[in-house]
């Protein structure tokens, strides 16, 4: 019977796999991934601010006027030049590059401990400890000047915001100066 078991589960890993191996992106030698530059490139575009599992014990964020809404750092679109995936970002993104913002979102530490120095903020919660909740459109890594204890709830972040242009880990925005707020 243990045989059936194995048989049965080793035929639906594989269906899960081709389920989700038609969706990734064409390799980016491929020449359908090597569309030129402004031209609708077949490399999705992230995944927007994640997706929040209804199954999660974690509330979602609530709207809140006095932080910059997740919607408008996710709205990059992306472009492959030599051979890399880079961002494109709307003027509205820009526009945030260097100046002092709030930031609500959920933390990811980077180390360990109660008290984080080093941590990404998400939009959504991680529902899983090997998943990325969303792509990095939806994530900012947050270098603080005064630890901030770790809180599985939602937190708010201020600091000096970084839209990235050509970071070596693949981000797109950083905090640096920041601190938590109550």
């Amino acid at each position: 019977m243990n045989h059936l078991y194995r048989s049965v589960f080793s035929l639906l890993s594989l269906a899960a796999v081709s389920v989700f191996a038609q969706t990734l992106s064409l390799p980016l030698g491929s020449p359908a991934a090597s569309a030129p530059a402004g031209a609708q490139s077949a490399v999705p575009h992230g995944q927007g601010a994640g997706v929040h599992s209804p199954l999660s014990p974690f509330a979602p964020l609530k709207q809140r006027t006095d932080v910059v809404a997740w919607s408008v750092l996710t709205d990059v679109k992306t472009v492959i030049r030599n051979k890399r995936i880079v961002p494109v970002y709307p003027a509205a993104v820009t526009a945030l590059d260097q100046k002092k913002i709030r930031l609500q979102g959920f933390m990811m530490p980077l180390e360990p401990g109660e008290q984080q120095r080093h941590f990404l903020l998400a939009s959504v919660p991680l529902t899983c400890s090997f998943c990325t909740p969303g792509g990095p459109e939806s994530m900012v890594e947050v270098r603080t000047v005064k630890p901030v204890k770790y809180s599985q709830a939602a937190v708010v972040v201020e600091g000096k915001f970084h839209v990235l242009q050509a970071d070596p880990y693949g981000l797109y925005y950083r905090f640096t100066e920041a601190a938590g707020v109550k």
